[in-house]
């Protein structure tokens, strides 16, 4: 997997308007907020077995009712259409 070109990022974040570029690495970051753990863990939950399925693993912390996702593809060494994709299929199951 490549890393994203300048010009498709922007293109793709124009899609994801509640994700943002992360400071100081190539990624891209959202908070999530739930009704209470319950819907954040089971949100969790949807997200690991697409993540599985894909094989491409968010970073994650989770407190709560709040969840702040980062993604990037490490082995590619930034931004590239898996975490778009993946950034795309979260906010489905947020929707």
């Amino acid at each position: 997997m490549k890393k994203l070109e300048a010009a498709a990022r922007e293109a793709a974040l124009r899609k994801l308007p509640q994700w943002k570029a992360a400071e100081g690495r190539d990624a891209i970051t959202r908070s999530f907020k739930f009704a209470d753990f319950n819907a954040a863990f089971g949100f969790m939950t949807r997200v690991a077995l697409l993540a599985d399925k894909m094989d491409h693993h968010p970073e994650w912390f989770n407190v709560y009712n709040k969840l702040d996702v980062t993604l990037s593809t490490h082995d590619a060494g930034g931004l590239t259409q898996n975490d778009i994709d993946m950034a795309t299929a979260m906010d489905g199951y947020a929707a």
